[in-house]
């Protein structure tokens, strides 16, 4: 008798919400946020490229027709759809919190959010360099812009190559993000502060322990204006205790980026993202 047990490479928490956010206003199709979201899940469903996950669709206030895309885009079987009730940002990164710690469909969980826009079959690249090197505890899709253009992050950095691909290690990103169950269950109660209105780069820098335990680094952004200040003090506010007792963390991201986040101005550098996805909208 053939088994009916379906064996996951990873598991999604997609979290989904039917309005444009304003950094997107400026990219394609950005105030149709239905052709915008349906882009999007297409390009994630092609970056997954062989692998197979089970997906929960969070859909925070999202009409019927929202529904029905994420079973055009994922196979039912592998799909479990969660209708809620406009509970906002933070509320639902704790409901991608709760259903990828309870799951035990994978050992490799990943948060999505609505506005990431993917390269297609990247994601085995990843999959491969989570799960075979120790020192990578958490990846980004998304090769921030930031990281380039603002003092706040300009530190060395680890460099490595894996999977034909550069690979480097970020003092921070968003919330779009892979990593290991047992990594994250580690870390539950830094990731939850966010529902207690810390802030992402503050989750980030307590987790990698970028300048925050410098007393120079410290002075400078706590008294100045420069960026990273709040950040700085949310993560000694909300995660002392990480940031004097954890463990350091590396978050790494792949260069270039194998996704972008939708902020026009901030897209993931080295790729013609716009163009893509004219591409993907013709299709």
């Amino acid at each position: 008798m053939l088994s009916n047990v379906r064996r996951y490479d990873l598991a999604v928490a997609y979290r989904i919400y039917p309005a444009v956010s304003k950094p997107a206003v400026g990219l394609p199709c950005s105030e149709d946020k239905f052709r915008l979201a349906e882009m999007c899940l297409r390009s994630f469903r092609g970056c997954l490229g062989p692998l197979r996950a089970k997906v929960w669709a969070l859909l925070d206030g999202c009409p019927p027709e929202y529904n029905a895309l994420f079973r055009k885009y994922i196979d039912p079987r592998d799909l479990v759809i969660l209708e809620l009730d406009r509970i906002g940002n933070r509320a639902t990164f704790g409901k991608q919190l709760d259903i990828l710690l309870a799951q035990e469909d994978s050992e490799v969980v990943y948060f999505a959010e609505d506005d990431y826009f993917y390269l297609p079959r990247q994601f085995p690249a990843m999959l491969s360099f989570l799960t075979g090197h120790p020192e990578v505890d958490f990846i980004s899709p998304y090769d921030h812009l930031d990281c380039y253009t603002l003092d706040f992050h300009r530190t060395p950095k680890w460099l490595t190559v894996s999977a034909s691909h550069h690979w480097r290690t970020a003092a921070s990103s968003c919330m779009t993000f892979l990593t290991q169950k047992q990594t994250l269950a580690r870390c539950e109660s830094v990731f939850r502060s966010y529902q207690r209105r810390n802030d992402d780069c503050a989750v980030w820098l307590s987790l990698t322990k970028h300048r925050v335990r410098n007393p120079f680094a410290l002075s400078r952004y706590l008294l100045g204006s420069q960026f990273g200040w709040k950040s700085m003090l949310k993560a000694w506010l909300y995660c002392w205790k990480q940031i004097v007792f954890g463990k350091k963390m590396k978050l790494w991201v792949p260069i270039p980026g194998m996704a972008t986040h939708l902020s026009y101005g901030l897209l993931s550098p080295n790729v013609d993202w716009c163009a893509l996805m004219q591409e993907e909208l013709l299709a």
